[in-house]
């Protein structure tokens, strides 16, 4: 029933969830293009519409009170940006820890246009031996879809390439702020083939 009623709201607003959701128990799911407010909101009523129990990321200050309780029920994770913490790593510990957790990232890390993608999805997936779940937002078409799995190979601008191939295609509500899908690593490899040439 829940499912449904998210299926109709996401109608009634002239857009539709796209599945289904893979049957596996880990995944880092990357959502993307993250251009706008309005992206948390679309994705969360489509995973409610798949049926997909997510957890995401956010702000520690917005989990307080009767909202940070409703926060923490919608699978939120308090994050406190303020001091030095080894976010892959906790987070890596709790993947490793948890029977299953479908963990939502958005590796852009901000509404503005960044030149790369934070690559701490690739690091979290990497280190747990669980894949990336390609999830996008695409504004024109208003649909909120769930795209393949990718099993990671350790050859980060290969495995980069099909993430780069499925995004391809997706426009975001503010396409001026999408920037390129890529990793800083990335550079760093290429600079060390030219530089060996």
């Amino acid at each position: 029933m829940f499912a449904a009623l998210n299926r109709l709201i996401l109608r009634i607003f002239g857009w539709r969830a796209v599945g289904p959701f893979p049957d596996i128990d880990r995944c880092v799911l990357v959502a993307a293009p993250h251009t706008s407010n309005w992206d948390f909101a679309g994705f969360v009523f489509a995973h409610w519409a798949l049926g997909m129990q997510v957890r995401w990321l956010g702000k520690h200050t917005i989990f307080v009170g009767p909202v940070g309780w409703v926060f923490r029920k919608m699978g939120g994770l308090p994050v406190d940006r303020r001091g030095s913490h080894d976010l892959v790593a906790q987070l890596s510990e709790e993947m490793e820890a948890s029977g299953k957790m479908h963990l939502a990232l958005s590796p852009e890390g901000t509404r503005r246009r960044t030149e790369h993608w934070h690559a701490g999805f690739y690091h979290v997936a990497m280190g747990t031996g669980v894949p990336l779940v390609l999830a996008s937002i695409d504004y024109p078409g208003k649909v909120v879809a769930i795209g393949p799995i990718i099993e990671l190979t350790g050859d980060v601008t290969a495995d980069m390439d099909r993430v780069r191939a499925f995004y391809a295609d997706k426009v975001g509500h503010t396409p001026e702020n999408q920037g390129p899908i890529r990793l800083r690593s990335e550079e760093s490899e290429s600079e060390g083939v030219s530089h060996g040439s």
